[in-house]
């Protein structure tokens, strides 16, 4: 029974993973971690100069 269990979660993951990369997840990976470097602040000063 731990057989076909562990070999429908295998298939799902691998399922999950292919629907990812089909839609694109995984196009631009340094795009998010380069906007969290790069992020502009100034809107954030003003409203606390306010």
């Amino acid at each position: 029974m731990l057989i076909p269990i562990a070999i429908l979660f295998v298939l799902i993951a691998i399922g999950v993973f292919f629907w990812a990369v089909k839609s694109e997840q995984f196009s631009d990976l340094n795009k998010q971690g380069h906007s969290i470097l790069f992020e502009d602040d100034k809107e954030q000063h003003n409203k606390s100069n306010d």
